[in-house]
């Protein structure tokens, strides 16, 4: 089964410095049938304003996630961490036993487009850790989360693996996968059609019960492909 989530159905919310969609329910847009997909609670597609951000808040038991693609979020936490994010990079946070931190667009110029993505921990009371990483390859499929931190990923505490997907004109590949596993693809860029279904930027599919799906890209795209386990 593969099911396609348009980028205009998602929630939205503007709040004049940050204009955020939703794939799942999040703050104030609730939505019974987009709770979450597998281990994933949260996919926010962020733009912030120059100069803005989110001050100073508390997370627990959870596994955060920014990819940021515009821009530079200056990131500060409780932990003691204070560091920059470029475009490109990926940031991974496990809050844990608890963490508080504070996400910020530096820039007095340009905004900040980013991906903040949550994920459920399979274990809960993990020391609060930080990571962050660039992968650099500007086409192909790279390893971005693991659970084993393996080929230069970053470590996730979930049975999960991410990959993000660069794909070039007219580039058609096929993802195996595994019984019982779940998929969800979410569309960073470009145009791409999954088992033939047309997806553009901001849309995510989800896919359960399938055993291979192809990726056919009709423009250079890029893809967030996240291997799940079962609910």
């Amino acid at each position: 089964m593969i099911y396609l989530r348009k980028a205009e159905d998602r929630g939205h919310a503007n709040h004049g410095w940050l204009d955020s969609w939703h794939t799942f329910s999040f703050a104030n847009y609730y939505d019974a049938n987009f709770m979450g997909f597998s281990a994933l609670r949260v996919i926010n597609d962020d733009t912030i304003d120059p100069g803005q951000g989110f001050g100073t808040h508390p997370h627990k038991d959870m596994e955060i996630l920014t990819y940021v693609l515009k821009g530079t979020v200056e990131h500060q936490d409780s932990m003691g961490n204070k560091e920059q994010v470029p475009a490109g990079e990926f940031q991974i946070m496990s809050a844990g036993t608890g963490i508080r931190h504070s996400e910020y667009n530096p820039s007095n110029s340009e905004s900040l487009h980013l991906y903040q993505i949550w994920i459920i921990p399979e274990t809960t009371g993990i020391t609060p850790r930080y990571e962050q990483r660039r992968f650099d390859a500007p086409q192909g499929r790279q390893l971005v989360l693991s659970p084993d931190a393996r080929d230069g990923s970053l470590k996730v505490y979930q049975d999960m693996e991410l990959y993000r997907w660069a794909l070039a004109k007219d580039e058609q590949s096929v993802y195996q996968i595994a019984a019982e596993r779940r998929v969800w693809i979410q569309v960073v860029r470009g145009d791409v059609a999954i088992n033939g279904t047309v997806a553009s930027t901001g849309d995510g599919f989800a896919v359960w019960d399938e055993q291979a799906i192809s990726v056919h890209a009709n423009g250079d795209s890029e893809i967030l492909l996240f291997d799940l386990p079962p609910v």
